[in-house]
Formats: C-alpha cells, structure tokens, sequence
C-alpha cells in the first residue's frame, strides 16, 4: 500500500499487510463512517497479537481511514479514504508484477548493464511515477545505482547456480557461528518480532504475502539473529550476501506448502534462541539452513 509505506510511523511488513486487510474488512463487510473497530476481535480474525493490529490501525489513523474514538480505540473517520488505499494497494500489486519482471529479465541477461529510464519506460510500458517508485526501490534494495546523467547501472547480484550453492556454503559457515560467538547478546524484543512475523505467515499469511515481502520477513530473520553477535565482519557479510541474492531467490521461492514447513522451522528455531539454548539452536540453524540449500537449488534445476 504506496501510501501506508511513506507514513511517519515505522512500518514492518507484517504491520503494512496488516492495515491492507483491516481495509479490506472495511469494504467487503460494508462499514460506515463512525462504526468502531474492535481490536481484541481483529486481532483474533488475523490471527495474530492485539500488538501489531494495534500499529496497523494507528497507520490507518494516520492516513485519515480511521479516528480515536472517546474513550479509546478506533472507528471509521472516511470510507472514501478507505476506497482510495484499496486502489492504491491494487495499483501496488501492478508495480510489483513489473517489478518482479525487471528482475527476472536482469537474471537472464535480458538487459544491458548500463539503461536509461527512457529505456524502461518503453520497455516495460510503464508512467514516470510508476518508473521513479520502482527504481527507488531497485536502488534501496542495492542492485541498481544512478549514473550521472539520466541513466542507471546494475550492480552485480548472484546469477549462476554454483553461485547460489556457493551462498548457502557461505552462510553454514557463519549463521551458526554467530550463535556462539562469545560477543552474542540477546535482542529479545527484535526476536519476538521476528517469531511475531513467523506465526503470522504459518498462520495463514504465507498464503497472500508476495514473493518480494516474504523473502524480507525471513531473510530479516536470520539478520535479526546473526546481529545479537555484535560482530561486524559477520553482521556486514550475511547483509551483502543478501543483496546479491534478492533476485535470484524470487526465482527460488519454495512452493507455498513448503515455505509454511521453513516458517515452522524458524519459530523453533527462535524459540531455542530466545530459552538461551544457542549450542542447540547453531546445531538447528545448520540443519535448516542444509535442508534448505538442497531445496532451493532441486527447486531451480527443475525450473531449468
């Protein structure tokens, strides 16, 4: 939702979709302006904790959709401003086929290193606005920096198979690692948000997410634990790894069945880190991170 996403307030993915569905609830079950919205029973709909429905509903109050009742909670200020988001988020998911395009094309050597915007705009038959959201994102997510001038360059991302395999080697070296590294100290509160994220997903948001945001929830994850180590030299590495392997991991996205199985995986896997249990929790990591690797690359010799 484009603009939910420029709100002052700060946004997970989980918080964004989130206040997509609470709009959806207000279209499809046809409330008007002044009905209250009850967090207890959105929390228990969603099938998650009253505390991010609670952000979710502050970013609607924000964007004008809803009002602070007296005596607290929400209700519906504009049902107009509720249609608009609809539109906007159905807009978003335009951008983010082309998105998903774009990379795929770069992952085939479908596009040259170095291309304009005049380029993309003929391409892909895309608006000047659509164009500067998608490149602005291309740009923070670090697979494309502005050339002087009007042109644009893409960096280089993992593209090869070996490569790939090369990826998941790296990272049984150094995810595990980290959980023994003397330095480690526990961000309980960034962890029960990450295992806060995972239940979601397993709790039915695996099913509606998008490639893009579930590759940020789990990839965050692992960013999330591999920083209680507070080593740099690993925290900086996991995150460069990650970069370059965005794209090709849209590309590896396990079937949705089997992604719910990985999300279950992470909760356990947080859970041993969260009892202190980090022997324990090094030995899972490698374990999930092996299973995975053969998952992803059987997943892409398939595709061919």
């Amino acid at each position: 939702m484009s603009k939910i996403g420029s709100l002052a307030l700060q946004t997970t993915p989980l918080i964004v979709s989130l206040a997509d569905q609470i709009v959806a609830h207000i279209r499809t079950d046809k409330l008007s302006e002044g009905d209250r919205l009850v967090e207890r029973k959105l929390a228990e709909q969603l099938r998650v904790s009253r505390s991010p429905v609670r952000n979710a509903m502050k970013l609607l109050h924000e964007a004008g959709v809803l009002k602070q009742g007296e005596g607290g909670g929400y209700m519906i200020a504009d049902v107009g401003a509720a249609e608009k988001l609809s539109r906007e988020s159905a807009s978003t998911e335009d951008d983010e086929q082309i998105y998903l395009t774009i990379a795929d094309d770069r992952l085939h050597g479908r596009l040259p290193e170095k291309i304009t915007e005049s380029e993309f705009l003929r391409r892909y038959d895309l608006t000047k606005g659509q164009l500067s959201k998608i490149l602005l994102r291309m740009a923070n997510e670090g697979w494309i920096e502005r050339l002087p001038g009007h042109g644009w360059a893409f960096l280089p991302v993992l593209t090869s198979l070996q490569a790939y395999e090369d990826s998941y080697r790296f990272r049984l070296l150094i995810e595990p690692a980290a959980l023994l590294e003397p330095t480690f100290k526990l961000n309980r509160p960034a962890l029960l948000r990450c295992r806060e994220e995972q239940e979601w997903l397993v709790n039915g948001g695996i099913w509606t997410v998008s490639d893009a945001k579930l590759f940020g929830l789990n990839s965050g994850m692992h960013e999330a634990i591999i920083e209680c180590c507070q080593n740099s030299f690993f925290i900086d590495a996991l995150n460069r790894l990650d970069r370059l392997r965005r794209l090709i991991d849209y590309r590896q996205m396990l079937d949705r069945n089997s992604a719910r199985k990985r999300c279950l995986e992470h909760i356990e896997l947080l859970d041993l880190i969260l009892a202190g249990k980090n022997e324990e929790a090094s030995r899972y990591m490698a374990r999930h991170l092996e299973d995975l690797g053969r998952l992803k690359t059987v997943a892409r010799e398939m595709r061919g």
